[in-house]
């Protein structure tokens, strides 16, 4: 390997699953290097209840991603996720007091005062995502370089996490000898794996489904118009199966990885299925139509959330590129019809882009989140990003 190659690493750490993935940064291009994946313990509705399990399954995963490219990161970034992730808009001012030249530091000032926020005890800034700026009442400005005005505005998307859950996530990492040089919201991640330029400034939404949450982030013009979570994720379709048909969750787990679809019609839904009983009891038939009924009601349910987030935002009519699905909760059959006649809207799995040397066993929507967790990775080392302030503000997205 090159002397001058820098290793990036990304570290997805799921209720189920923990993946990692490392590419090699040589200059501005980024080459796939390796990837592990390791069962996940330690979590109990998408909160980390033993950290020393967590960090386990850390530690196995990038144990399995080193053993493949024969090299170790000196650090890693890492994903998170959950209900207690919430965006807001927030603005901020900058009085000049005389008209003169816009510089770089005036665009990054007037961020950090639109991030001057009062948050409650137990939050804190995990994302600062700018939107625009306002030049003297003229709006819309993108990058107003050498602009001249005397009174700067700037327009962002702040993403607050929940301190606890931040600081016990990274707690497992460092007890995993694995230090963290960034943690980022994990839709954000996968859109930065799967999302082009131009899919952003026409209008697309990223929905990752995960276990126990879904994430979403909404850009148009390039900029993310919201970043939020819905309580509702690829947990919640088992559980109903295993209260309507009265079997284990492990049952539950099977038949809807075996006859489950999020949509009627796309399946022999007459079709008859085995239903294991309880121990000493034979097993049952039912119709296959049955079950893919009760999948049907949660996967409604869930892009009705995330068609109120779309709402919330205005955009609704908006995503001229449609929705892309992440996370395992996506695989299920049905997922981007359901998506299509709820939202209105084209819909597709979110598959990662424009890495070199990217495994074709990796093109599936499970990966999107840890490859863009590395290529995140990989652009702060470009860029040499600056280290977290102690207040938790995060520079400005880099793009």
């Amino acid at each position: 390997m090159h002397a001058r190659t820098q290793i990036a690493a990304g570290l997805d750490a799921g209720s189920s699953r923990t993946r990692s993935v490392l590419y090699a940064l040589e200059g501005d291009r980024v080459r796939y290097l390796s990837h592990g994946l390791a069962t996940s313990a330690g979590w109990h509705k998408g909160r980390v209840v033993d950290q020393v399990a967590v960090a386990e399954s850390m530690r196995a995963a990038m144990t399995d991603a080193e053993r493949g490219a024969g090299v170790s990161p000196e650090s890693v970034t890492l994903g998170i996720g959950g209900i207690h992730i919430h965006g807001a808009q927030s603005r901020g001012m900058y009085e000049f007091g005389r008209p003169r030249e816009i510089t770089a530091a005036d665009l990054s000032y007037a961020a950090e005062l639109a991030c001057d926020v009062l948050l409650e005890r137990d939050r804190m800034l995990l994302q600062v995502l700018p939107q625009d700026f306002t030049l003297d009442g003229r709006s819309g400005y993108r990058k107003p370089h050498k602009g001249v005005c005397s009174r700067l505005e700037a327009n962002v998307h702040i993403v607050t996490a929940s301190v606890q859950e931040h600081q016990a996530l990274v707690a497992a990492a460092h007890l995993a000898h694995l230090p963290v040089e960034e943690t980022v919201f994990e839709p954000l991640a996968g859109a930065y794996a799967c999302l082009l330029p131009e899919d952003r400034s026409r209008g697309v939404a990223v929905v990752d489904i995960g276990m126990q949450s879904t994430g979403l982030v909404i850009y148009d013009g390039d900029a993310v118009q919201l970043a939020s979570a819905v309580p509702v994720g690829g947990d919640h379709f088992t559980r109903d199966i295993a209260s309507v048909f009265k079997v284990t969750y492990e049952d539950a787990e099977c038949l809807k990885q075996q006859y489950g679809c999020a949509l009627l019609g796309l399946t022999a839904d007459s079709s008859l299925i085995e239903v294991p009983s309880a121990e000493g009891r034979p097993a049952r038939e039912k119709r296959r139509g049955e079950l893919i009924e009760v999948l049907e009601a949660r996967a409604e349910e869930l892009f009705q959330l995330v068609l109120a987030e779309l709402q919330r935002a205005g955009m609704e009519h908006q995503l001229f590129e449609g929705v892309v699905l992440s996370g395992g909760g996506s695989l299920m059959p049905g997922m981007c019809d359901m998506a299509e006649r709820v939202l209105n809207c084209q819909a597709g799995n979110g598959l990662a882009k424009g890495i070199g040397n990217w495994p074709e066993e990796l093109q599936s929507s499970q990966w999107t989140t840890a490859a863009g967790l590395a290529m995140f990775s990989a652009r702060l080392k470009l860029h040499r990003a600056p280290a977290r302030r102690a207040g938790g503000l995060l520079g400005l997205v880099l793009r």
